[in-house]
């Protein structure tokens, strides 16, 4: 599931007239870095929902034939990140499946991170199972840490604390989270909190570096990484 509905306000002027996951950064849209992880984590099949601009993100994707690309429409109504997952339910099939935002992406260190992600899996311990960011490793990210990282792989809340770890945008999470949820706009952060209460939310750290683009002035921040990959030296 690629969440690439959200309106990019905070990207103005340049989302007056493009979609925030079609910003390019190192030649390549934001929406395009997301889908070529998945791609090499082995996904054939993503959803992805639109809302703002709905048309040229359906035009670009419908160009890529790795993963093959279905959308989830909410053209009528805005539905979060939360809502926009239960509307694609019946999208996503009864296994376990990624939730990718569209407008972060990361350069991997080694073994591929979705993969990493993939490998830590549980089912039997775990209802989600977040991809997390050590600030040290992080570029356009403000404020402080999301979560705390347990010994034991769970995590709480770390509300803003600078020591915590930032949620890096990507994430397996079991469909039955979402049964009986209803159809209106709310957040994946009500499952999260459901999932701490339980001892069910889990993560691990990335390795590489993780880029998130929320403003004109994180581009050339997020240019110079990627310019400094190795993949570009």
């Amino acid at each position: 599931m690629v969440l690439a509905a959200g309106l990019g306000k905070r990207m103005l002027p340049i989302t007056k007239k493009l979609p925030k996951p079609l910003v390019r950064i190192g030649g390549m849209p934001l929406l395009d870095w997301c889908l070529n992880a998945l791609a090499a984590a082995g996904v054939s099949n993503a959803v992805v929902n639109v809302h703002y601009l709905p048309e040229q993100i359906i035009d670009h994707v419908a160009t890529r034939s790795k993963p093959q690309i279905t959308i989830s429409d909410e053209r009528e109504r805005l539905l979060d990140s939360g809502g926009g997952i239960v509307q694609a339910l019946s999208l996503l099939g009864s296994q376990p499946f990624y939730v990718v935002n569209a407008d972060t992406f990361w350069i991997d260190a080694d073994m591929p991170n979705l993969d990493r992600l993939a490998l830590a899996w549980d089912s039997a311990s775990m209802d989600i199972l977040l991809m997390l960011a050590d600030p040290q490793s992080a570029t356009g990210h403000s404020g402080g840490g999301d979560f705390h990282l347990a010994a034991d792989g769970t995590l709480s809340r770390a509300r803003g604390a600078p020591d915590g770890m930032i949620y890096a945008g990507a994430a397996i999470m079991k469909p039955a989270l979402f049964a009986g949820s209803p159809i209106e706009p709310h957040s994946l952060n009500q499952y999260f909190d459901a999932a701490i209460a339980t001892g069910r939310l889990h993560g691990i750290v990335m390795r590489g570096s993780w880029v998130t683009v929320g403003t004109p002035d994180a581009i050339p921040l997020a240019e110079a990484v990627t310019e400094a990959s190795p993949a570009n030296g």
